[in-house]
């Protein structure tokens, strides 16, 4: 007897296991039983799993049978004519949706062709194997799992046309490319999808060669001339929001322009934009430092005593200010009420980003890659007709990682720019390479797609031939401008006394083990010195009983907890860290005794 499950629950035995799965699969195609069933056979636990719980990845799949699918030419004559739809199909047992566990007892045949008696399914469309961001992704059969895997992740990064209602949104943190196009080479889900609407990227000439090692490393060099025709050209837009809280006792917050009695008031110049209301006006360019919004807030603790008392109308100062390393352009200005009927105030700010060196840029194939120079146009390698490239590219991303669809992509590119048409480059059913090549012969260049080339600064020719073509690339959101950080001296944590943490908080880069073991090795060991003393304190230590002593400072009076005043107090210099731990195990309980001796 074979076990049966429903959900993972035991629900009963059967005796024969082939006919009962077969049966329900033919109820379920004839609607008898639900569609969202599925299922399986497990041939070597003997048991039978029904599944029709929520969250399972089901794909659909043409049936077939006796080698040929259901799906006949007249059910696509009349679904063009709109007799029927798709929904219809499902009902009719045309198609049916198979989970990853009942796809283990089918066979599906990847195109018509490919039937054999054997089959029991054949796929709608091969591209429907992968994902939306995936199958973007021009000629990817020729290209490694892993490498698609990345071009489609990095498709999710890229700036673009996000949506064509932006002035009028106040979104966390975008960009927008200032002038995307649609690809040359697409595939035929950039028409099912509508990418002409939101196009994410730009068609440049992409030259494959090495220039004087500034590609290295999936570096790559850009040229300057293309920068100023606005290549990769985007803007940043990010949005500061206030609103009037209320607090307990009829106390609420002020957008105004802040008092000088106001606890925390900066100076006046970081007030100097905003107008009488405490507002920025619209147009203003800001740098770090400068309020964009001014607020001041009742004091934070207000006991019994001070709510009668007139010295508590000190508010605090609680403007929006810009954050370190940020400027821009304020873009546009919102006063509006939120829920509770608070008044709230919201600034978009904007600023243009031009790319720079250290920018990131990819192709639609996973090859990735930051700016390494920038290079005057006159100074960049150009073709025998005159072509310069936009982009130069380093060959040796391609060897190890495979991508032959990205040099594919280049000639499918280079045949679409010249003879004004749009290349298929759908998986599995792209125009042929051969096919591209004799179009581009009979364009008058070389059906490889390498051209002879010259430098552009001695104007000799290249002993070698460079492959040089079209292709779409995207420019990704991590910009440099937005991750560039260094500090010398500056805010610190309260409780540890180290330095905050993180851009944002203008704070620190930790220099750790192997960082040390690169100066000791330079022969710089004396600057560590500098390095690891960020929370150095100096602490009295009485030499009697090895304790913390106390040190008054308005007295000058030094004296030890444990043992008094006549005792030798010693000053120490330990790592403030050190201080602390000293503190817990004083806490449990623990006497921690330090125990001096002199340096000589």
């Amino acid at each position: 007897m074979t076990e049966v499950y429903l959900n993972s629950k035991f629900i009963g035995n059967v005796e024969q296991p082939q006919d009962f799965v077969q049966n329900v699969i033919h109820s379920r195609r004839k609607g008898e039983i639900s569609f969202n069933l599925n299922i399986n056979y497990n041939t070597e636990m003997d048991e039978v799993h029904i599944d029709n719980s929520k969250g399972r990845v089901r794909r659909p799949l043409i049936i077939v049978k006796e080698g040929k699918p259901i799906l006949t030419e007249k059910h696509i004559q009349q679904l063009e004519k709109g007799e029927i739809t798709y929904k219809d199909l499902v009902n009719q047992g045309v198609i049916e949706y198979v989970d990853a566990s009942e796809e283990e007892n089918v066979l599906v045949a990847f195109t018509e062709k490919d039937l054999t008696p054997e089959h029991t399914h054949l796929e709608i469309a091969p591209i429907s194997i992968m994902g939306l961001c995936a199958s973007l992704v021009p000629f990817s059969n020729h290209s490694p799992g892993a490498r698609v895997s990345m071009g489609a992740k990095n498709q999710k990064q890229a700036l673009g046309f996000y949506t064509a209602n932006f002035p009028v949104r106040m979104d966390m943190d975008v960009n927008l490319l200032h002038s995307p196009q649609v690809p040359v080479v697409k595939t035929v889900v950039n028409d099912v999808f509508g990418y002409e609407k939101h196009p994410s990227g730009q068609n440049i000439v992409v030259a494959v060669m090495s220039y004087k090692g500034y590609n290295m490393e999936d570096a790559i060099v850009l040229n300057k001339g293309s920068i100023d025709r606005g290549f990769g050209r985007s803007s940043y837009f990010r949005p500061a929001i206030i609103e009037e809280l209320r607090y307990a006792g009829g106390l609420t917050d002020e957008i105004c322009i802040p008092d000088k009695d106001v606890k925390g008031y900066k100076s006046e110049t970081d007030y100097k934009y905003l107008d009488d209301d405490g507002i920025i006006y619209p147009e203003a360019f800001v740098h770090e430092g400068d309020v964009v919004i001014g607020k001041t807030s009742p004091p934070r603790f207000l006991s019994s005593v001070d709510e009668y008392s007139l010295s508590a109308g000190t508010r605090r100062e609680s403007s929006f200010t810009m954050k370190h390393g940020e400027r821009g352009i304020i873009d546009f200005v919102c006063i509006t009420e939120n829920e509770e009927g608070n008044k709230l105030v919201q600034v978009r700010l904007r600023d243009q980003r031009i790319p720079e060196v250290g920018d990131k840029f990819t192709s639609r194939h996973g090859q990735k890659g930051v700016i390494g120079i920038i290079v005057p146009q006159e100074d960049m390698p150009f073709t025998a007709s005159g072509i310069t490239p936009d982009l130069i590219f380093s060959p040796h991303g391609i060897p190890s990682r495979m991508t032959i669809s990205h040099l594919i992509e280049l000639i499918g590119g280079k045949v679409g720019s010249l003879s004004g048409r749009h290349v298929d480059g759908t998986t599995f059913d792209s125009e042929s390479e051969e096919d591209l090549r004799k179009e581009l012969h009979s364009l008058g260049f070389r059906e490889n797609g390498t051209e002879t080339v010259y430098d552009g600064e001695t104007g000799e020719q290249y002993q070698a031939k460079i492959f040089i073509g079209d292709m779409y690339y995207l420019k990704l959101k991590h910009m440099v401008s937005n991750k560039l950080h260094a500090r010398a001296r500056g805010p610190i944590q309260l409780l540890t006394r180290q330095p905050t943490e993180g851009r944002a908080k203008e704070g620190g880069l930790r220099l750790g083990e192997m960082e040390k073991d690169t100066f000791v090795a330079h022969g710089a060991s004396l600057l560590l010195k500098e390095r690891f003393d960020s929370d150095k304190t100096i602490v009295p230590i009485c030499e009697g009983c090895g304790t913390i002593a106390i040190y008054n400072e308005f007295k000058e009076a030094r004296f030890c907890p444990l043992c008094g005043d006549n005792v030798e107090i010693t000053d120490v210099e330990i790592s403030y860290a050190f201080k602390l731990i000293l503190d817990e195990f004083k806490s449990m309980g623990i006497y921690p005794q330090l125990k001096l001796k002199t340096k000589y």
